[in-house]
């Protein structure tokens, strides 16, 4: 097998780590941060004994995942000792695969990003190209780390379990291609796959990364993320959402659903790269196109205003690079759409719209959380 394989030390059995009880331990140290946190606030807050938890971050500490972080005053007896998460014990590379640019981050254990690679990329070159220079840039990224794994992240549709490609919008020829085992084989290191807005949308979730750390406040989050219900819209090369239902990321039965851009809403519309007529990808790429992102604005914002209607959300954040390069407007456009929706209906308080954490490298993040998320019972990866 080809490639540079995990370096051994103390992180890498932290895939192994998956109990739900060592996973409820390890959010708390990770939600503590430098601070740190005793023994028994680890049981009040887990419903653990004692000695459960005692075994459990020893464990840790053996492993070189947890350590000491001082002693903290008690209202009795001696003072206790406070344990801290160890950062740097462990890795995730975050991979965005765009048509036409590779990104790549190395993410620590609480997912701040400690480097980043960013390349152009020509999605159309062929599987054995594509998978070669990612994989190089993932090795020249990982030199001398303890690495987990890598999470992929590129456009759909695509199965997430089995990590192999459909046709994806404008690329037919990857249809069928088992993208993860050609990782794997490539790299020596666990790999998972799934769409770009399914990995911002779980990195938006958690709130991992240092630049979506602190959450979104107001949407009803959880430690650190956005909880509750919000769909995450993508405007690059192409659209697409993320969706999250219940603080989880809503993948479908087959892995399918967020294939926002292709709801056709012209009938007679110009012809997508789907094959349909009137999607509204076509028709706010050709928008964006002739420059005229007011209309772009509010053609995602009839698709958004749908989304609304069917799922009853919370929040709508934007993300990708035309909605980064026009936040204002496109908000604007996308909220009139939905504040007209609330009127009609009477509602007193349209659903917010929000431009999402994590700015360019969003997707990338979110993509080393699909490794990262799961190892602490948070999101879905």
């Amino acid at each position: 097998m080809r490639g540079r394989h995990a370096e051994t030390g103390p992180g890498v059995n932290l895939l192994a780590l998956r109990s739900h009880n060592a996973a409820l331990v390890l959010d708390l140290l990770r939600t503590a941060g430098p601070s740190g946190i005793s023994r028994l606030e680890l049981a009040e807050r887990t419903g653990l004994t004692p000695q459960a938890v005692s075994k459990i971050t020893a464990r840790l500490r053996a492993d070189g995942l947890a350590a000491e972080a001082g002693r903290r005053a008690s209202t009795g007896g001696k003072p206790r000792t406070v344990l801290r998460l160890v950062p740097e014990a462990g890795h995730a590379v975050g991979l965005h695969l765009d048509r036409d640019e590779l990104t790549a981050v190395l993410c620590d254990l609480t997912g701040a990003v400690v480097d980043e690679r960013r390349t152009p990329l020509d999605l159309g070159a062929g599987a054995e190209a594509v998978v070669e220079g990612a994989a190089g840039e993932v090795e020249a990224l990982i030199a001398g780390a303890t690495v987990l794994g890598v999470g992929v992240a590129l456009p759909g549709p695509l199965d997430h379990v089995r990590g192999v490609l459909h046709r994806v919008t404008g690329f037919p020829e990857w249809d069928g291609f088992p993208l993860r085992d050609a990782l794997v084989e490539r790299l020596g290191l666990p790999v998972v796959v799934d769409k770009d807005t399914n990995a911002a949308a779980l990195g938006v979730a958690v709130g991992g990364g240092a630049s979506g750390g602190a959450g979104i406040a107001g949407a009803g989050g959880g430690a650190g993320g956005v909880g509750g219900s919000f769909a995450y819209l993508h405007l690059g090369t192409g659209l697409g959402a993320g969706l999250v239902i219940g603080g989880g990321v809503h993948r479908g039965a087959r892995t399918g659903a967020g294939e926002f851009g292709h709801q056709v809403i012209q009938l007679d519309g110009p012809v997508c790269g789907c094959g349909n007529r009137g999607c509204i990808e076509v028709l706010c790429l050709e928008a964006v196109r002739r420059g005229a992102m007011d209309e772009a604005a509010h053609v995602l914002g009839a698709g958004a205003a749908n989304l609304v209607g069917l799922l009853d959300i919370d929040l709508v954040l934007l993300g990708g690079r035309t909605v980064a390069a026009h936040q204002e407007t496109f908000v604007r456009g996308v909220g009139a759409v939905l504040e007209e929706r609330a009127r009609r209906e009477g509602v007193d308080l349209a659903v917010p719209v929000r431009v999402a954490p994590g700015g360019a490298r969003g997707v990338a993040e979110g993509a080393a959380q699909l490794l990262l998320a799961p190892l602490f019972g948070r999101g879905e990866g």
